[in-house]
């Protein structure tokens, strides 16, 4: 079977993911578009509207690909659910009707555990209770496969998710075209590096690999997607289409594989423990890698848990200064506004940037409220006329932050479900 790979993160280009439904002899195509943070913010705007909380690219993406598509019979999976897969899954519907087209979308919910989470429990990275990191406001846990085969056996035309780990969105297509039983280590194994491999779409073709004069990638405004051909027994061939920019190589698929990896001998996914130490890339052709090797390890009892906090509000701004002494009127301004913020507890950072007759003072801080971080930026607004001659270009921006850390929860504790919504070809 033929699997490409359409998006590798939420603001990545469409037009690959498009010229591998036209030209890719695929049978699936996966767009990867939730990052850690990603779906922590999804929740925020599905608070704040019950009809948000997708990815706000989904129209945008899928207008020119589902066309293609549905057209030459490529199934397409993307986690572009994030925070509210059925929204997202009634909008697609939304689009196939306006665009005359008939089409099954199967949505997976189920990953938002929030509800179940202990708040007791340690955060992975720090030890610290989930509770005393701020106020949570989303946990998702990273589903596996298994969570997406009875959207798969549904005979859907695209298949939506909130969180599922990134080779799982891979993986789930694989052992259904092919068989698989998930409890086939060295097949979920072999899968799962192929999904590794692929999930970031163009960094295996070329894409935040390429550094002039010492790796040389090709036609990089081009840059084209890949796709796997995988046996029956998980070897596979990574590729890319041709009149395409990029290169797939043993040195891109190499440094792909170290993606994300800290542990090459257990590399835990919610399908197998993968071990990487045994895996061979051979160049078999021009822009064709061959892969094999993967050793596999029962699945893990627990599912990582992605937590979304409040971690409070960020505070942007700066001012610049142009002419002679620039620096120094730049440098002055630095003192005042952290001398004027003394005594608010805040941790207040300072940069001058630029040339000596030309520089912008930049101030950033994290507070605890809105009010607070207004207040960083009130006193860089007020640099005007109470600062060094010259002032100009006040920029000023007030964003919440959100925090991410992880934990476990038992996986009997994860219940998955599947709603099935129809386009029926009729243009509204």
């Amino acid at each position: 079977m033929r699997i490409g790979s359409g998006a590798g993160f939420a603001g990545d280009r469409i037009e690959p993911a498009v010229q591998l439904a036209a030209r890719g002899e695929l049978d699936d195509l996966v767009l990867e578009c939730l990052a850690e943070r990603t779906i922590a913010l999804g929740q925020q705007r599905r608070l704040r509207d019950p009809a948000l909380g997708h990815d706000p690219r989904l129209r945008a993406r899928f207008r020119p690909l589902l066309p293609v598509a549905i057209g030459n019979g490529v199934r397409v999976v993307t986690n572009m659910g994030s925070a509210n897969p059925l929204a997202a899954g009634e909008t697609t519907r939304d689009l196939l009707v306006e665009s005359g087209l008939r089409g099954r979308i199967a949505v997976v919910t189920g990953d938002d555990v929030l509800d179940r989470l202990d708040l007791r429990e340690p955060a992975l990275e720090d030890g610290i209770a989930l509770a005393a990191h701020g106020e949570v406001v989303s946990a998702n846990a990273y589903l596996g496969a298994e969570a997406l085969l009875p959207a798969l056996d549904t005979g859907a035309d695209v298949v939506l998710t909130g969180r599922v780990a990134d080779p799982s969105l891979f993986l789930a297509p694989m052992a259904h075209r092919l068989g698989w039983d998930l409890d086939d280590w060295p097949r979920m194994a072999a899968g799962t590096l192929v999904g590794h491999l692929l999930e970031c779409a163009g960094q295996v073709t070329g894409g935040y690999f390429a550094d002039p004069g010492a790796k040389e990638v090709p036609d990089l405004a081009n840059l084209g997607f890949p796709y796997a051909a995988v046996e029956s027994d998980g070897t596979a061939v990574i590729g890319k289409l041709p009149d395409t920019g990029g290169l797939v190589s043993t040195a891109t698929v190499r440094e792909q594989l170290l993606y994300e990896v800290t542990d090459p001998a257990g590399y835990r996914t919610p399908d197998v423990v993968l071990d990487f130490r045994e895996v061979r890339a051979e160049q078999v052709a021009a822009d064709r890698v061959r892969i094999s090797g993967a050793v596999g390890r029962p699945r893990p009892e627990e599912l990582k848990v992605s937590v979304g906090y409040r971690a409070g509000h960020r505070a942007e701004c700066g001012i610049s200064y142009a002419g002679p002494n620039a620096d120094r009127r730049a440098r002055l301004a630095a003192d005042i506004v952290t001398t004027r913020l003394r005594g608010t507890g805040l941790r207040i950072r300072a940069d001058v940037l630029g040339r000596a007759d030309e520089c912008r003072l930049r101030v950033a801080a994290l507070a605890p409220d809105p009010e607070l971080a207004d207040l960083v930026c009130h006193e860089v607004e007020s640099l005007y006329t109470n600062g060094p001659a010259g002032g100009g270009g006040v920029r000023t921006d007030v964003r919440e932050v959100i925090g991410i850390v992880s934990t476990l929860i038992p996986r009997t504790e994860v219940e998955t479900r599947v709603t099935v919504l129809e386009a029926d070809g009729a243009a509204a």
